[in-house]
């Protein structure tokens, strides 16, 4: 076991291990720690505490030193120039006429750089605006290209849901999200429905995907024939994973056709897959609520998002 603090910076939601030395720090607490991007301010989240050595990337940077009133007299001072320091980046993209998108401004803690977040479509030749900024600030300059996704987790905002979205909130990290994901839990496939306020697929259906894989490999297949509890033999039309309940067409003595639902483990049927099943899987697989278009949109949307996730790392 490692002895750390959880350190949390600019209000993220990642938490950062530290070896806190000798030091007394409590959650709440500010300090001044060495990251690969120079000295930073940061706010503990978890006082000291132990984790498993395998949860510790090696060598574990140190404490410099417990956060004085000066020190964050000093953060509040820099913050302060971020917003003048926008409106300046924003005059010389337009001089320039870059096609980008300035994002947010950070200056770090002790002013020795100013990082300006941006995002555009592509490639972006900046070296003659980073000139400018450097000839008006007088210190280091950074141009930073994010995604969209990294962008709502910067300015943050209300999801679908009405709750502040999840990036923002408390996601350390983004998760691969696929179409296949909204297909398995039944949703509308339709873009605007499944997109987030960044204009991807929305991370919360990564959440229930793990549950849902799994209740599918036990649940009967669609098109499978099982027994019911009532001796009769019918066909699997649907399964509903939340309610963990089957319907199943059965075709009664008389003659009649009935759809009946039962708790799937009160059903017999086989784990193999007959051709009857196979081609109801294909059936289903190749029926999907969306035009062309939809379709081509939303798969330029995952590629988009893959391209995005490889500049998304932290530098931390």
């Amino acid at each position: 076991m490692t002895k750390v603090i959880s350190v949390r910076f600019r209000g993220g939601s990642k938490h950062y291990f530290f070896d806190p030395a000798e030091l007394e720090i409590n959650a709440g607490d500010g300090v001044i720690v060495e990251t690969a991007r120079g000295t930073e301010f940061g706010e503990v989240a978890v006082g000291v505490h132990e984790v498993p050595d395998e949860q510790v990337v090696q060598p574990l940077k140190g404490v410099i030193r417990i956060a004085t009133e000066r020190d964050r007299e000093m953060r509040d001072s820099y913050r302060a120039k971020e917003k003048d320091a926008y409106a300046t980046c924003m005059e010389k993209i337009q001089a320039h006429n870059l096609d980008m998108k300035l994002v947010d401004v950070e200056y770090t803690f002790n002013g020795s750089k100013i990082v300006f977040y941006f995002t555009a479509d592509g490639r972006v030749d900046f070296r003659e605006l980073v000139k400018d900024l450097a000839s008006v600030f007088k210190t280091r300059i950074e141009l930073r290209q994010i995604g969209v996704r990294d962008e709502a987790k910067l300015l943050g905002g209300l999801g679908s849901c009405g709750r502040p979205v999840c990036c923002k909130a408390f996601l350390p990290d983004f998760q691969p999200v696929s179409i296949k994901m909204a297909k398995e839990q039944n949703l509308s496939l339709s873009p605007t429905k499944i997109s987030g306020i960044c204009g991807r697929l929305m991370c919360c259906l990564k959440y229930e995907q793990d549950c849902y894989e799994s209740m599918r490999k036990q649940m009967p297949k669609v098109g499978r024939e099982v027994g019911t509890p009532e001796c009769l033999t019918g066909v699997v039309v649907e399964n509903n994973v939340i309610s963990e309940k089957t319907r199943v067409k059965l075709t009664l003595p008389d003659g009649t056709i009935e759809i009946r639902e039962y708790p799937f483990r009160e059903l017999k049927f086989s784990r193999g897959k007959g051709k009857q099943v196979q081609e109801a899987e294909a059936e289903a697989d190749n029926t999907m609520d969306l035009t062309p278009e939809e379709l081509a949109a939303l798969l330029e949307e995952e590629k988009a998002d893959m391209r995005e996730r490889g500049m998304s790392k932290d530098n931390l």
